[in-house]
C-alpha cells in the first residue's frame, strides 16, 4: 500500500513540473515585442551577395529559423511592393498598387494598427520616403500607391508613435495646401529634420525626416542612417511598458535591382544587415523580443555568377529590370521564431505576428 502511494506522489509531482515546463515554454514562446525588417527585393542572391562581401558572414546568419514566402498578388503572379507589403501588414492578398485595401478597395487594419489597438508603442523606419509603398502599407488606405499626398494625410489617422525616414515633403508642401507637419505638432508629436542625437529632447511621440524625399543610396552618402535610426526607433519604443512593434525597411536593395547594379545591391544589403545586427542585439538583451528578417519580392532576376570570400568580390548578373514571382526567405530569432519555418503565403507573415502577440 505504502510503495502504491509513494508511486502516486511521483506521478503528481512529475505531472506538475511537466505542466510547469510547458507553461514556461509557452510563456518563452510568446514575445512582447516583434521588429519586423523587410529588404525590399530582397531574394536568395542579393543575401549571398551580402555574405560573400562581407567576408562569410552577416547578422542574420544569427537567425535559428528560415522559411520561404510565396509573394504572387491577387491579381498578377509578379507582385508589386504595394500589394506584397499590404499581404505582409494585412494578411489579404490585393491588387498591385493596392495599399492597405482589399481588391473592392474597402479599408484594411493592419498589424500596427492592431498593435496600438492594444496599447503597444509602434514605430516605421524606412530608406525610402515613408509615403512609398511598404511603409505605407503598414499605416494608410489608398488605390493608389502614388497618391503620396493622400497617403501621407493617413498618417495623421493614426497614432504611430515613432516614424524615421524620407518624404517630409509629402507633409510640408502639398497641393491641397495643408500643413501636416503643423497637424502632427498640433497632435503632441515632435518634429526633426534627421534623426534624434544622443542628449536630443525627445518626447514620446515624433517624426524624424531624413530627406525631403528619398534618402540618398549608400555609396551616395546616406552613411549609417538605417542602423542608426532602426536603433533610435527601438531604445523609444522599448519604454512602453506593453511591448511594441516596429517595421523596418531597406528600401534600396530593390532600386538597384531595378538599375541592374551589383554594387548598389551589395551596399544596400550589407545596410540593411547593419540594421538587422540593431534588432538582434535587441534581442539578446531582450528575451521577449521576435526579429523576422524578409523580403517584400526579389528585384532584377539577380544571380551570383561568381565570389571571392576572403576579398569580398562579387560578381553578379540581372534577368530582367522587374520584379520576379520566386519565393523570398524568412529569418526569424526570438521567441516564437518556429512558426516561421516551412513554405507558405506573405499573408501568413501576418497571421503569425497577430497569434504570437494575440492581437
Amino acid at each position: 500500500m505504502m510503495k502504491k502511494q509513494i508511486f502516486v506522489y511521483i506521478l503528481i509531482l512529475f505531472s506538475g513540473l511537466f505542466s510547469a515546463c510547458t507553461q514556461n515554454q509557452e510563456e518563452e514562446n510568446t514575445p512582447q515585442n516583434v521588429i519586423l525588417l523587410i529588404g525590399d527585393g530582397m531574394g536568395v542572391n542579393q543575401v549571398f551577395a551580402g555574405i560573400t562581401a562581407n567576408n562569410g558572414k552577416l547578422n542574420l546568419e544569427k537567425c535559428q529559423y528560415i522559411g520561404f514566402q510565396k509573394t504572387q498578388s491577387a491579381d498578377n503572379y509578379i507582385t508589386d511592393s504595394a500589394a506584397s507589403g499590404t499581404a505582409l501588414a494585412t494578411g489579404n492578398k490585393t491588387n498591385n498598387r493596392y495599399v492597405g485595401v482589399d481588391t473592392a478597395g474597402n479599408v484594411l487594419t493592419t498589424i500596427l494598427e492592431y498593435a496600438e489597438k492594444m496599447n503597444l508603442a509602434t514605430g516605421l523606419v524606412s530608406t525610402s520616403a515613408v509615403t512609398h509603398a511598404t511603409p505605407a502599407s503598414f499605416i494608410a488606405h489608398q488605390k493608389n500607391r502614388n497618391d503620396y499626398d493622400a497617403i501621407a494625410a493617413d498618417f495623421i489617422r493614426t497614432d504611430v508613435d515613432v516614424v524615421i525616414g524620407g518624404g517630409r515633403k509629402y507633409f510640408s508642401s502639398r497641393e491641397d495646401g495643408r500643413n501636416l507637419i503643423q497637424e502632427l505638432e498640433e497632435n503632441n508629436y515632435q518634429i526633426f529634420n534627421d534623426i534624434p542625437k544622443a542628449g536630443d529632447e525627445i518626447s514620446s511621440k515624433f517624426y524624424a525626416f531624413t530627406h525631403d524625399e528619398h534618402n540618398p543610396p549608400v555609396k551616395k552618402g546616406r552613411n549609417d542612417m538605417l542602423p542608426k535610426a532602426t536603433k533610435v526607433a527601438i531604445d523609444q519604443l522599448s519604454k512602453n511598458e506593453n511591448g511594441f512593434f516596429l517595421m523596418v525597411e531597406g528600401s534600396q536593395i530593390d532600386w538597384g535591382g531595378h538599375d541592374n547594379d551589383t554594387e548598389y545591391v551589395v551596399s544596400e544589403v550589407l545596410d540593411f544587415d547593419a540594421a538587422v545586427g540593431q534588432a538582434i542585439q535587441f534581442a539578446e538583451n531582450n528575451a521577449n523580443t521576435l526579429v523576422i528578417v524578409t523580403a517584400d519580392h526579389e528585384t532584377g532576376g539577380f544571380t551570383v555568377l561568381n565570389g571571392n570570400i576572403e576579398k569580398g568580390d562579387v560578381e553578379g548578373a540581372f534577368s530582367t529590370g522587374g520584379h520576379t514571382g520566386v519565393m523570398v526567405p524568412v529569418f526569424a530569432y526570438g521567441p516564437g521564431a518556429q512558426e516561421f519555418s516551412g513554405i507558405y503565403e506573405n499573408t501568413e507573415i501576418f497571421n503569425k505576428i497577430r497569434s504570437l502577440l494575440e492581437l
